[in-house]
C-alpha cells in the first residue's frame, strides 16, 4: 500500500457508532405577529377624445395623487410608479384607423407604516376623481427581527426534542454535529386584505365634505422557521 493510501482521511460515520450515537431531530416554530408595512396600490385614469387633452387630465390627476400621498411625511415609506399607459380606442365602425377615444392610465404603489393613517388616506385616495384603490396587503420586512425569533424557538425545539430522546435511553446530548436550516417564510406574505379591499369612485364633486376613514383592522402575520439538526450522545443505558 502507498503512502498516499495510508495518509488518506477516514470518512466519518454517517449513522454514528455504539461509542457516540447520533440522534436526528427536526425544530419547528410558528408564530403570529403583527404586520409592520401596508401597501396599497392606486390607479389613476383618464379619458378623453382628444389625445393632449387626455394626457392634461391624466397628469393633473397624477400629481393631486402623489401631492396627497406625500402629504402623510413619514407615515408614508415607500412611493412609486408602477407603470403609464395610453391607449387609443378604434371605432367599431367604418373604414381606417380613426380614433374613438384614449384611455390614460398611471399606477402608483404606497407603503405605509403608519395604519392609523392608513383609513383616512385609503378614503381620501378613493374620493379623487377617477381613481381606483385597490389593497391593503400587509407584510413583514424581510428583516424583521419575529424571523430571527422564529428561528431561535426551531432551534431551542430542535434541541429539546433531542434532550428527550436521550433521556427516554438513559444517555445525554455530548456534541452538535450538524444545523441545517430550511428558511422562515412569511406564510402571510402579502395577506388577503380586510376591510374594504377595492373602492373606485368618479366626479368627487358630488361629494359635500371630505370622505370619513376606513377602520381598518391589520391582519396578522404568520412566521414559520423549520431546521434539522444532528447531535451525538452518550452510549444508552439499554
Amino acid at each position: 500500500m502507498d503512502a498516499a493510501s495510508t495518509d488518506a482521511p477516514t470518512p466519518a460515520a454517517p449513522y454514528g457508532t455504539p461509542d457516540t450515537p447520533r440522534v436526528a431531530v427536526r425544530g419547528e416554530a410558528r408564530l403570529e405577529v403583527d404586520p409592520e408595512v401596508a401597501r396599497i396600490g392606486v390607479t389613476v385614469g383618464a379619458r378623453g377624445s382628444d389625445r393632449r387633452g387626455a394626457l392634461e387630465d391624466l397628469t393633473h390627476r397624477n400629481s393631486a395623487v402623489l401631492e396627497l400621498i406625500r402629504s402623510y411625511g413619514d407615515a408614508v415609506e415607500k412611493l412609486e410608479t408602477g407603470s403609464f399607459s395610453i391607449t387609443p380606442e378604434l371605432t367599431k365602425r367604418g373604414k381606417g384607423e380613426r380614433v374613438r377615444t384614449y384611455h390614460g392610465k398611471v399606477y402608483i404603489t404606497a407603503e405605509l407604516v403608519d395604519f392609523t393613517s392608513l383609513g383616512e388616506l385609503t378614503t381620501r385616495l378613493a374620493d379623487l376623481e377617477m381613481t381606483r384603490v385597490d389593497g391593503p396587503w400587509w407584510k413583514l420586512r424581510p428583516h424583521s427581527p419575529a424571523h430571527g425569533e422564529a428561528r431561535r424557538q426551531a432551534v431551542l425545539e430542535a434541541v429539546q426534542r433531542a434532550r428527550e430522546y436521550a433521556e427516554a435511553l438513559g444517555a445525554r446530548l455530548s456534541a452538535l454535529v450538524e444545523l441545517a436550516d430550511l428558511g422562515a417564510e412569511n406564510g402571510g406574505g402579502y395577506g388577503a386584505p380586510r376591510g374594504a379591499a377595492t373602492m373606485a369612485f368618479a366626479g368627487a364633486a358630488e361629494y359635500a365634505g371630505p370622505a370619513p376613514a376606513l377602520d381598518l383592522e391589520p391582519q396578522r402575520q404568520t412566521v414559520y422557521a423549520q431546521v434539522n439538526a444532528r447531535f451525538t450522545m452518550t452510549p444508552p443505558e439499554l
